[in-house]
């Protein structure tokens, strides 16, 4: 095989949390999802905390954990303790020697992200090619925010165009024009989240503005990027008429964009925010009906969108 390009492309290297081989719901056909460490955001809803610190974290399995006690006796910084058979974990001394995690019998202790070179996540990628072809699919870049990691990514994009391979990048848009300028060309198909369009409640439930995020669209939409809109619904928050009214006429004011696709709120990310010792701000909400759901579509339909449920 010929790696496009020289060392220095094989030797960039990014923080990379999961890679999920066969994923039907990150784009066309059949996917190989490659998530990127790091986020700019802090939404309230994030189903992937573990995302959102751009540096490897320990994360702790309670269930996991049969309470031996080996990866407190051989935790140099003295970062782990043994609680009631349990462990706790003293992030400001653990400095990530992974030394807990090789030892646990149970896999209990384990770091999230990982250093990876472009070769490495390419040759995961390859693995994959048989059911691109089957099935159209392809390669989405997703995270975090994969927007974080720029020259990685773009690295990764150019490697899938020299085969020939379908991308998706999964972003909140939330980067620098010439960030989206530098990758814009390279990509098949954006999945664009669009959260809040009031700026304040945006603020509040993300932590940033969205004038960014709008503008990145807009700028896509108008270059001719392909644009699938990324809408989750989180009840109480922006699943009310006017945010609803408000998203389909900004994307209406874009010629070229007419899809896009309902994500329901859901809780699977709640045992996450244990394991990593994070607070979850969102738990007294619950996933919202079918019903709801239902209407919300018929709502975005009457304004000329196409809209699918759980699908991109």
């Amino acid at each position: 095989m010929v790696f496009c390009g020289c060392a220095q492309v094989i030797m960039k290297k990014g923080i990379i949390f999961d890679i999920e081989k066969y994923a039907i719901h990150d784009g066309p056909g059949i996917r190989t999802t490659i998530f990127f460490k790091g986020c700019p955001l802090r939404c309230w809803w994030c189903h992937n905390p573990e995302g959102q610190d751009s540096k490897p974290e320990l994360i702790y399995r309670k269930n996991r954990c049969i309470g031996c006690g080996e990866c407190v006796k051989n935790c140099s910084r003295v970062a782990l303790s043994q609680v009631a058979q349990h462990i706790s974990i003293n992030r400001e001394k653990c400095d990530l020697c992974v030394k807990c995690s090789q030892i646990c019998s149970s896999d209990a202790l384990s770091i999230v992200g990982k250093e990876m070179t472009v070769e490495e996540v390419i040759k995961e990628i390859e693995k994959d090619m048989i059911f691109y072809d089957e099935s159209d699919g392809g390669v989405t870049f997703s995270g975090g925010e994969p927007l974080q990691q720029p020259s990685f990514l773009s690295a990764l994009l150019d490697e899938c165009k020299e085969r020939d391979i379908h991308t998706a990048v999964d972003t909140c848009g939330y980067a620098s024009n010439e960030i989206v300028d530098r990758i814009r060309g390279k990509v098949d198909l954006f999945l664009y989240d669009i959260k809040i369009m009031d700026d304040a409640k945006h603020r509040k439930y993300t932590g940033v503005s969205n004038k960014l995020i709008l503008e990145n669209f807009r700028r896509l939409a108008k270059n001719g990027s392909n644009l699938l809109v990324s809408f989750a619904i989180i009840p109480g928050v922006n699943d009310d008429e006017d945010n609803i009214t408000r998203t389909a006429n900004f994307i209406l004011s874009l010629s070229n964009v007419k899809n896009l696709s309902l994500l329901p709120y859901h809780r699977a990310g709640l045992e996450k925010y244990k394991n990593l010792n994070k607070s979850y701000r969102l738990d007294k909400i619950r996933p919202p009906s079918s019903q709801k759901i239902k209407l919300i579509k018929e709502k975005l339909e009457a304004f000329g969108l196409t809209v699918k449920i759980g699908e991109r």
